[in-house]
């Protein structure tokens, strides 16, 4: 490190840069000139090594719907942790955890945990294949689903690789990616029907799965359009190919998740993040009989199922009370907030003039330096101008004594308040103030 090694945070990177590629092990964290290093959590506020204390509006990347440490989850979770916190058998939580998820929402028939959402997708995908029988997926261009080759394919080309519009290309995250996952990627344009639907005829009875997003963070935080939503369902169900919709993020929207916006039925709906209770966890849902799968107890399971953590009786205890807290109330309470904070920083982009607008839905919300909301992930793309603008907006409200997600997003937890958000906007307001003196 060429900066001079002050300050704790900066000695502690200087010692993990010794044992981590990059001193961490999820890029997100990485800022410059260090991370940030986090001693404490509670409620709405986290306080670093450096005993400065922030108002989170990252919530661990959407995965923290109670805020830090909430009364009520440390005081189950420490409770199971005396009993033990892993078994090579079954629990009673997972059992109770279960009922309650499925209770949420009249499409999800049965369910199953593993331990992120990127597993949740990959055994989403490979439930569909099992299903069908079919090998190919499609998936919306710049969408992030996690971490699997078939997943994460076209989650982040550039102009310079994407394509053409009308054939965007399916470009790979992860160099040595085969090129067989590749072609087993068909790659369709957000909100784009006619775009769409083209590209997927031309794999018709190939498909076995569709993998959506309903208002992909990548792709800009906007909700997909109830159209092309209902055109991408419609194809699915004459081509005999599965609707999978990602809900690891968007669950927080509604009681039943964002498919509820929607009235949508899909085949299969992938869960995570938040549900866990701010623990590793994520869940396949769905159709009964495609759930059937991964049965165990058929005479030839088409798809093996299994995961030595899946389950564990500390993630299954944190969850379920975390959502029985999660009640219609408390998701009026976030969503409310999200409003608020929306049309407090709509109201300040008009009269600082600067040139931005506001996505999101629910309780998410993001910034973008530009005068419309992006329909696709192409247009949300950022420039130069965009990044050094939304890069120095970020580092602004750190100062500020704010966290946000590294796309200048905000998630609101129940730990938030009303007075929070309106200092978040003040303080956005300030940034603005800077930008439009440039």
């Amino acid at each position: 490190m060429s900066e001079q090694v002050s300050t704790r945070s900066a000695q502690i990177y200087e010692r993990a840069l010794k044992s981590m590629p990059g001193g961490v092990s999820r890029n997100t964290v990485l800022r410059k000139p260090h991370p940030l290093y986090v001693v404490k959590g509670e409620g709405a506020r986290i306080t670093d090594v450096e005993g400065v204390e922030r108002i989170d509006f990252a919530n661990n990347m959407a995965s923290l719907i109670h805020g830090h440490a909430h009364p009520e989850v440390v005081a189950a979770v420490t409770e199971q942790l005396q009993k033990g916190t892993a078994f090579a058998e079954g629990t009673e939580a997972e059992v109770e955890f279960a009922e309650l998820i499925l209770s949420r929402n009249d499409n999800f028939e049965k369910i199953r945990f593993v331990n992120s959402g990127t597993e949740a997708i990959m055994s989403c995908l490979k439930a569909s294949r099992a299903f069908t029988g079919r090998p190919k997926v499609a998936k919306v261009e710049g969408a992030y689903h996690g971490q699997y080759d078939y997943a994460e394919v076209s989650q982040n080309p550039t102009p310079v690789n994407w394509g053409d519009v009308d054939r965007p290309i399916s470009v790979p995250v992860a160099k040595g990616t085969p090129p067989n996952a590749l072609a087993d990627v068909i790659v369709i344009p957000f909100n784009d029907i006619e775009r769409a639907l083209a590209l997927l005829d031309q794999h018709k009875g190939e498909i076995a799965c569709v993998l959506m997003d309903l208002m992909p963070h990548r792709v800009g935080l906007k909700p997909a359009d109830p159209e092309f939503v209902r055109a991408i369902r419609e194809w699915t169900r004459a081509d005999g190919a599965l609707l999978v919709l990602d809900e690891v993020i968007t669950f927080r929207s509604c009681f039943g998740g964002a498919e509820d916006w929607y009235d949508l039925d899909p085949d299969l709906t992938a869960l995570g993040k938040f549900i866990g209770g701010g623990f590793p966890v994520g869940a396949i849902t769905g159709r009964a009989d495609v759930m059937s799968v991964m049965d165990p107890l058929v005479p030839v399971v088409q798809f093996p199922h299994s995961g030595t953590f899946s389950a564990n009786p500390v993630t299954m205890t944190a969850g379920l009370i975390t959502m029985k807290l999660f009640d219609q109330g408390a998701i009026d309470h976030v969503n409310g907030l999200a409003t608020r904070m929306r049309e407090g920083i709509e109201a300040a982009i008009r009269e600082t003039g600067i040139t931005a607008c506001v996505t999101g839905g629910g309780s998410l919300l993001r910034l973008h330096m530009r005068a419309e909301p992006p329909r696709n992930y192409r247009e949300a793309f950022w420039n130069d101008e965009q990044r050094s603008h939304l890069t120095g907006l970020i580092d602004h409200l750190l100062n500020e004594g704010f966290t946000v997600v590294n796309t200048c997003t905000a998630v609101m937890s129940t730990a938030h308040t009303e007075a929070d958000v309106d200092s978040f906007v003040a303080a956005m307001r300030r940034g603005f103030e800077k930008i439009a003196a440039e």
